[in-house]
């Protein structure tokens, strides 16, 4: 039996603080999907292909293609675990306040799919500080954000903020 995770977020870029989220639910399942929110309140930088292609293509630099794939999802995250067969829902802890929100969701997410788990993973230490809109913001204000984001999303970003005229 294939044990599948979901990873769910906006991803808009993906940052390093992702990438290791995403190391550590390759280490435990066999396959981690990771579903891409695209609502339509929402205007991310990235466009979805961007942001699949940007996980394609650090998955592939990091050696686990084979385990990881890009969805996008528009609704209930319980609804794209269910789709994907996935048991498992990961994510990432930073802090406390990630903690608190985060069991609300795990709470939430539990009654409405009882058979699906949330699987929390701790930040590495030197990745806690890592937010998607810190980057951005950085970014937009033309610093070097490389330390923050892996190359491919670091190329995708510079090309959004060509796109925005920021």
């Amino acid at each position: 039996m294939t044990r599948i995770a979901l990873y769910s977020g906006t991803f808009d870029p993906l940052t390093n603080g992702h990438l290791d989220v995403l190391r550590q639910g390759v280490a435990l399942f066999d396959k981690v999907v990771v579903a891409i929110g695209v609502h339509p309140g929402k205007s991310p930088w990235l466009t979805f292909e961007e942001r699949a292609e940007t996980i394609a293509d650090v998955s592939a630099a990091e050696g686990f293609a084979g385990a990881v794939e890009a969805v996008s999802f528009d609704g209930l995250v319980v609804e794209a675990a269910r789709a994907a067969g996935a048991g498992a829902i990961l994510r990432g802890l930073r802090d406390g306040s990630d903690f608190d929100y985060e069991m609300q969701m795990a709470g939430m997410n539990g009654t409405l799919a009882p058979a699906i788990r949330t699987v929390f993973l701790p930040a590495s230490p030197g990745l806690r500080h890592i937010s998607g809109t810190l980057v951005r913001q950085i970014a937009a204000l033309g610093g070097d954000v490389s330390a923050f984001a892996p190359a491919a999303s670091v190329e995708a970003l510079k090309r959004a903020i060509a796109r925005r005229g920021n």
